[in-house]
């Protein structure tokens, strides 16, 4: 890929700016959900992750959308200083979660030289998210939790959810997006049957 493909133009970054911002008000909304269904995973808690994918999706959508080196990591970043400004009941540190989870799908595109934003490398890029993010959990949240009954299964259960959640899901707001003519002025508008 040459230079001038790899750099930003004003609506590269205004648009991944939208994602960013929507995504931390999600967040924002998702946090109270998580802490909410607490109760409905007593059975076996880290099948709460099932629903973790949906903190993953701007890492992905960002990529699918931009198709520029850093923006799996700009979106997911950007939206995880949202929520934490919003009042994220984690604080602050979920802008380090969120630099953590976006370089995990900065690396599923980056293997792939930001040429493949196909299904499989969306689905590559929610399974590496989920992974980096299960990494940061297992070593930060979950340390003083038994390795065989909750860290391994919650690291599992996070790259199913992400893969499935961030990675397809992405994929689908994609094309929806690009439906609407939204993203003519990217290649995922252009090449709509192509998502």
């Amino acid at each position: 890929m040459n230079d001038t493909t790899n750099r930003w133009r004003t609506i590269d970054i205004v648009v991944a700016s939208v994602i960013a911002v929507a995504f931390g008000v999600i967040f924002w909304a998702w946090n109270l959900v998580w802490s909410a269904t607490d109760a409905a995973f007593a059975f076996f808690p880290p099948a709460q992750t099932l629903i973790y994918g949906v903190w993953l999706v701007p890492a992905v959508l960002g990529g699918l959308v931009i198709r520029k080196p850093g923006a799996s990591l700009y979106c997911e970043l950007v939206a995880s200083i949202v929520s934490a400004l919003l009042g994220s009941q984690w604080g602050g540190i979920t802008i380090v979660q969120g630099l953590m989870q976006g370089l995990g799908a900065e690396l599923a595109f980056a293997a792939f030289r930001y040429r493949s934003y196909r299904l499989p490398t969306a689905l590559l890029a929610g399974a590496l998210t989920g992974l980096t993010a299960a990494i940061f959990d297992f070593v930060y949240w979950n340390k003083a939790t038994d390795l065989v009954s909750y860290r391994i299964p919650y690291a599992l259960l996070t790259i199913v959810s992400a893969t499935v959640i961030a990675g397809g899901g992405a994929v689908f707001l994609t094309r929806s997006l690009a439906n609407t003519g939204v993203l003519d002025r990217f290649p995922a508008g252009r090449e709509r049957a192509a998502v």
